[in-house]
């Protein structure tokens, strides 16, 4: 057994085709993400990665939408992500596939 600590690992990423991580896989991306009350995400886009976002604690705006725990939502190839945190909050991040540089800030 190996045992890991979520300090470890960039912004909360465990799973992908990215140094470091648990485990190393071309198909899929995976991260626990902590964010406080307050905080508003880089408004940006994937081209070819589709991304999963599960709420386990807390509230956010996500385009719009108010959302809390319980809920997911996805962002498709070329939709641009927006996010504000109403509440300190847990997301559990799931992307596909992992591709190396497909985050693109939109002003």
């Amino acid at each position: 057994m190996k045992v890991h600590n979520i300090k470890n690992f960039t912004k909360g990423w465990i799973v992908g085709n990215f140094e470091p991580t648990i485990y190393k896989n071309p198909h899929v991306e995976v991260a626990h993400h902590f964010h406080k009350k307050g905080f508003v995400g880089e408004k940006h886009t994937h081209k070819v990665g589709t991304e999963l976002s599960y709420i386990v604690r807390g509230s956010l705006i996500a385009s719009g939408q108010k959302l809390s725990a319980g809920n997911m939502f996805i962002y498709y190839p070329e939709e641009i992500a927006c996010v504000e945190f109403l509440e300190d909050t847990d997301l559990i991040v799931i992307k596909w596939p992992s591709v190396t540089n497909d985050k693109y800030l939109v002003g």
